[in-house]
């Protein structure tokens, strides 16, 4: 043992043994506070299937609403007019939102330009929601004159999780290693070839993980529905019953159109309403509720953690 070495044990070793309980109670303290925040969620979780299980059927999903019999009630409507509005958002978002991520990272030079875009997106991406919910007012309800429609509610998502897209996909596109944009312009390829065939397949997998757990934060928004004029009771489902029209691409399109333009309700409206109302059977029907958001929630977050550990075993 060098003299270095020596020097360095006596001066260590009379507080070696403090080191040692600080850093026990530093993990004992974190233990306890993981373990606090897993019964709490745990707590809320059973307080809501106690709740609401008894009422969770078959007949709950495809029942509409009701005020003047509960024990009837479903949520026919904030189901369908939750999976329009996801469905519409996803369609919109997604090709922006993957497409100004390709161009960012893909084709632009880095300029001032470009970093102050680049800084913007990540500042919008913690706005709060509510704030898009004035925007969207004033841009696709007032000025565009879409009115209280879904697809005045999708526009607004769409802003929303738009700068959550556009980052997680610049992230999946800045760990495709830059050998394999080399090696295809070695070939002869260009840049949408490569773009295309090569990084574009290689960051599917961080980009559809981003995507979902931007939904995600989407289904559960109801600030942002609430300004645009989304209602918490409704007893219609955008478009209408399919079944009313034609069975014809003429009739699809028809139903389409018109949904596009109907007003609708979300489950989040749909439990703010029923919390807000004195009897105990609403109640029940509110925790019935969750619990199909979370369902929802839940499936979405599973299957992007599915995706990202499909992309880890990839890799390896």
């Amino acid at each position: 043992m060098s003299v270095a070495a020596a020097r360095t044990d006596a001066l260590y070793a009379p507080r070696l043994g403090l080191r040692r309980v600080i850093g026990f109670l530093f993990a004992l303290l974190c233990a306890a506070l993981s373990l606090v925040a897993v019964l709490v969620l745990m707590l809320l979780l059973g307080q809501v299937l106690r709740e609401g299980w008894a009422l969770l059927r078959p007949e709950f999903l495809r029942a509409y609403p009701s005020n003047l019999n509960p024990e009837r009630a479903g949520i026919r409507s904030a189901l369908l007019g939750t999976i329009w509005l996801m469905a519409l958002t996803a369609l919109i978002a997604v090709p922006v939102g993957v497409g100004a991520a390709v161009y960012l990272n893909e084709y632009s030079r880095p300029s001032r330009i470009n970093r102050f875009i680049q800084l913007n997106i990540a500042n919008l991406a913690g706005v709060p929601s509510i704030v898009y919910g004035m925007l969207g007012l004033a841009l696709f309800v007032r000025w565009m004159h879409l009115g209280q429609s879904v697809l005045a509610g999708a526009l607004t998502m769409t802003l929303l999780i738009l700068p959550v897209i556009i980052i997680a996909s610049r992230e999946a596109l800045a760990a495709v290693p830059g050998t394999l944009r080399e090696a295809a312009f070695g070939l002869g390829a260009t840049r949408w070839q490569t773009v295309r065939h090569h990084v574009l397949p290689a960051a599917l997998p961080g980009i559809m993980t981003g995507t979902i757990l931007a939904l995600s934060r989407a289904i559960g928004e109801t600030a942002p529905l609430i300004l645009i004029g989304a209602v918490s009771f409704v007893r219609y489902v955008p478009g209408g019953e399919l079944s009313d029209y034609a069975p014809t691409l003429g009739g699809l399109w028809d139903w389409f159109s018109t949904a596009l333009g109907d007003g609708f309700t979300v489950l989040p409206l749909q439990i703010y309403n029923w919390t807000e109302r004195p009897q105990p059977i609403f109640h029940e029907l509110a925790a019935s509720s969750i619990i199909v958001l979370l369902g929802i929630l839940l499936s979405m977050n599973a299957v992007a953690a599915g995706i990202r550990a499909w992309q880890q075993t990839r890799k390896l």
